[in-house]
């Protein structure tokens, strides 16, 4: 039962991107509809950085700057035969010690995901964050874009019409989650697509965020 129940979460969240959540069929049911727009995210542990001074010091005493990526912004371009997804979001940063202007610059990336696992495109971007002249906190605003041709993201039609063919009471299939056939499921992780973005980080700096 607990499988079935996971299934049927992942089917909602791969088929309701971009309709009314929670619209009522007049025949009975929910209806959802699924978008050919990517999933935007931020990746586990890298939606911040720390900077040290010294470099190697992993010190609390010797933290020099701090960032963060926050307030995701997408707007997605479906009209043609490739779906632009663009990203805006901000970085806040603080440093420790207030001190003369400065400019630190930060890598960022923009990764196309297909699937959930399947890395399709990656790009490596550098935002720049200005301190004033005593200021211990700067902010700046950057972008990406993913790019996804719109018939990869498109399910085929005889797999539309397998999940969301009606289901009436009393039919042998009918509390069977189309998710149970394995090539319905791989053919909706195929059509799936997520833009992630996050701070580019060293292995080090990676470790920091996941052992801190």
């Amino acid at each position: 039962m607990i499988s079935r129940l996971a299934l049927s979460v992942a089917l909602l969240a791969a088929l309701a991107a971009c309709s009314r959540a929670g619209e009522i069929d007049p025949t009975g049911g929910i209806r959802v509809a699924r978008s050919v727009c990517p999933a935007v995210g931020i990746p586990a542990l890298t939606g911040d950085v720390t900077l040290f001074d010294p470099p190697e010091s992993r010190e609390a005493s010797a933290i020099d700057v701090v960032a963060t990526i926050t307030n995701l912004r997408t707007r997605c371009d479906d009209s043609g035969p490739e779906v632009v997804s663009t990203v805006t979001f901000d970085v806040l940063a603080r440093r420790n010690a207030a001190g003369p202007a400065r400019q630190v610059v930060l890598p960022y990336f923009v990764t196309v995901v297909r699937g959930g696992n399947v890395v399709t495109a990656k790009r490596v971007s550098r935002v720049a964050l200005d301190f004033a002249d005593g200021a211990t906190r700067a902010s700046a605003t950057a972008d990406a874009t993913g790019i996804i041709e719109a018939a990869a993201a498109t399910l085929p039609e005889d797999v539309r019409k397998q999940i969301t063919r009606r289901r009436r009471p009393g039919q042998e299939d009918a509390a069977i989650d189309p998710l149970a056939d394995p090539a319905v499921r791989q053919a909706v992780a195929r059509a799936s697509f997520e833009v992630l973005v996050g701070f580019q980080l060293t292995p080090e700096q990676l470790r920091y965020n996941a052992t801190r």
